[in-house]
């Protein structure tokens, strides 16, 4: 079988390497944790907890089983791949593979040609999470404390859910790929998000997500930047749904490029969600075209999409400013739908240019929409 590396040409790296903190002093536990491990095997990856400078090598995890991996290395460990690791089906409930390390400064830069293949043709059925065979979900879980980075992985063929961002500090991912695109055949993939987010203090940076469900999605944090990022086939960048006792605020959503899919932009709230939130929230200068159904969309009455809106959890704060967001949509799809039932203040929608398709559906409870074309 050709490798990975072969098929895609895409250059892919988990890369995460952390300084030792300001006057630091070596003690003698400390010097009996300057050890290098490699990990080869699920088992080799067992105890990392000595470990300051890990080393995946390329392998392929056998089926059966509770197959997973944590990296759990020590603090200021440097995690480096030099293969392609390959998932076989597993009965694990996933993540299959978590990188948890307690982290001290950022300091990245190693590079190569490997990628987390999960082999999710084994599992697509068209069904997703949603029934049919079980899915490990997610694929990948980012977890760790500290400032870190994540840069240049690519993870293909996520069974479901790609990636979940769980981090505790400030987190920056940065060239990651996520490429699902063989479950469009067939229609077989589903529930493949690219990103999901649940953390505060994270950018999204030049990443391109190929898949069949969101392309990002965030669902509760502040501080949170997504951007310079192209979105393929997907269900576009996603604020939601947010659940009862959700709150995100503070987030930027800047020169993003998404093409065809249901959706281009969505904040979507549970229609029962209580003591939740959605404030602050500017999109600036993303192209967004070829889409089927909703240009942008902003419901409170998820799982619907323009129904019977909630009021348990408010939205305010909602802009368009900043560069120009130009929305091109089908013949059959709206440009705009607002649906609220418990939105407030003054949305600047000035730099929003979307056209095409049947128009708007515009319903703001007490937000005052102002500028824009839609």
């Amino acid at each position: 079988m050709p490798s990975i590396r072969a098929v895609l040409r895409l250059a892919s790296l988990v890369s995460v390497a952390v300084a030792a903190p300001r006057n630091f002093t070596a003690s003698s536990t400390d010097t009996a944790k300057r050890a290098t491990c490699t990990v080869n095997s699920v088992a080799s990856a067992a105890d990392l907890s000595d470990c300051t400078a890990v080393l995946i090598t390329g392998f392929t995890v056998p089926s059966g089983g509770e197959k997973s991996i944590s990296i759990q290395a020590a603090s200021g460990a440097t995690v480096t791949m030099s293969g392609d690791i390959v998932f076989s089906k597993t009965t694990s409930s996933g993540p299959l593979i978590t990188f948890d390390t307690v982290f001290v400064d950022d300091h990245y830069n190693r590079y190569a040609n490997f990628a987390l293949d999960g082999n999710g043709a084994l599992y697509w059925d068209g069904q997703g999470t949603n029934g049919g065979v079980a899915k490990p979900h997610p694929f990948v879980k980012f977890k760790g404390s500290g400032t870190c980075t994540f840069q240049d992985v690519t993870v293909l063929n996520s069974p479901a859910q790609a990636i979940s961002v769980g981090t505790d500090g400030t987190a920056i991912i940065e060239s990651v790929t996520v490429d699902n695109s063989a479950g469009n055949a067939g229609g077989l993939g589903a529930n493949t998000d690219g990103f999901d987010i649940s953390a505060s203090d994270v950018t999204v940076s030049k990443c391109t997500v190929n898949n069949q469900d969101d392309c990002v999605a965030i669902n509760s944090g502040s501080g949170l930047v997504i951007e310079d990022s192209t979105c393929i086939g997907s269900h576009g960048i996603s604020i939601g749904s947010i659940a009862s006792g959700k709150t995100v605020s503070n987030v930027k959503i800047a020169r993003n490029t998404i093409t065809g899919g249901l959706y281009g932009l969505r904040i979507k709230v549970d229609a029962d969600a209580t003591d939740a939130s959605v404030s602050g929230v500017t999109y600036e200068a993303n192209t967004i075209s070829g889409i089927s159904d909703f240009g942008v969309l902003i419901t409170q009455s998820y799982p619907d999409e323009d129904g019977t809106p909630g009021t348990g959890a408010p939205v305010s704060g909602i802009a368009f400013t900043g560069g120009t967001t130009s929305v091109s949509v089908d013949s059959s799809a709206f440009t705009l739908v607002v649906d609220c039932g418990a939105c407030s203040g003054t949305w600047d929608f000035s730099d929003l240019d979307a056209t095409g398709g049947k128009g708007s559906k515009i319903t703001a409870n007490k937000a005052t929409i102002s500028g824009g074309t839609f």
